[in-house]
């Protein structure tokens, strides 16, 4: 008796392995002929005579994440290009890095020096590790450090030639046109937010050899390929106006952000941990997060007043 009763709730066990199989593959088979008429939903997708027992993922280009949640990349760009409707004057960009999310992938870092052309020693963002406690309670730490972008910034100060400066919209940039490359404010920087672009390049003593590798010359084209910063082109060679021989540092990718795009390093965080906006509207998603109890700045007692704040 016992081993029959045992047999009878194995085929149960089965049977309702096999039902949920068969319910699954009726989800795909659906999700995929929505994708493919091109429906945004699952009212869509039973209007047109298709029918699911699961709920529908998000599809892709929807505003829904797969937790069925907005997306908070696709809420910052909408809250992006409203706020580029403002004048100038009327915004002041802000950061936000959540490091309870931050991984350490160092993704942003990576993306940064795609995007922005960076040779070797030039670094925006780097991600500091840290290693908190003593053994055996031991756990690690990751902060991404940008441009703080200081609403006090102590680098402009000390310019001997005013080639640095703040904009209206809370961005610190740099003319590299009249950057002389004293470097004083490398020096002056208190979160080392800044560094020297010595022309240097990857391939360095790369070998040649026709026909076996890509050697030094091949490379070097890539190598010397313009960046965009500050919506210019900016070719890298030892002239005046080149980013050769001038210091150079994160400018919140406004060649991006004023053409309707976030910065790079926020849409490549795979932990959505980075955060962008203009903070002087009560109503944008930065606004609520630097108003978080759990929000803090770096060295804020220097009275640099940082527009890069972190979640902790």
């Amino acid at each position: 008796m016992p081993r029959k009763k045992e047999k009878e709730e194995h085929h149960k066990v089965a049977q309702n392995s096999r039902r949920e199989l068969l319910k699954l593959a009726g989800a795909t088979v659906a999700v995929a002929a929505a994708a493919k008429l091109g429906l945004a939903g699952l009212e869509e997708v039973q209007a047109a005579g298709l029918t699911t027992t699961s709920p529908l993922p998000a599809p892709i280009g929807s505003a829904l994440s797969a937790s069925g949640a907005a997306d908070v990349l696709i809420r910052m760009q909408q809250e992006l290009i409203l706020t580029l409707k403002k004048p100038r004057n009327e915004r002041h960009w802000h950061m936000v890095i959540d490091l309870r999310k931050c991984v350490g992938c160092s993704a942003c870092t990576i993306a940064c020096i795609s995007e922005n052309k960076l040779p070797p020693g030039v670094v925006y963002r780097p991600v500091m590790d840290e290693e908190i406690g003593t053994y055996p309670n031991v756990t690690r730490r990751f902060t991404p450090r940008p441009c703080m972008q200081c609403d006090n910034p102590p680098c402009i100060q000390v310019c001997p030639v005013n080639a640095t400066w703040k904009q209206k919209d809370g961005v610190v940039v740099t003319d590299y046109k009249r950057c002389i490359g004293c470097r004083y404010c490398i020096v002056a920087c208190p979160y080392s937010a800044r560094t020297f672009d010595f022309g240097a390049t990857y391939n360095k003593g790369n070998p040649e050899a026709s026909g076996i590798i890509v050697g030094q010359a091949k490379a070097d084209d890539y190598e010397r390929a313009p960046n965009f910063e500050y919506g210019k082109k900016w070719l890298r060679t030892k002239k005046a106006d080149s980013p050769i021989g001038n210091v150079r540092k994160c400018q919140f990718c406004l060649h991006r952000v004023e053409n309707g795009m976030l910065p790079t390093c926020v849409t490549t965080c795979i932990g959505r941990a980075t955060y962008f906006g203009d903070a002087n509207n009560p109503d944008n998603l930065v606004s609520d997060l630097v108003a978080k109890p759990n929000v803090m700045r770096l060295k804020e007692e220097l009275g640099t007043e940082p527009s890069t704040y972190y979640l902790i």
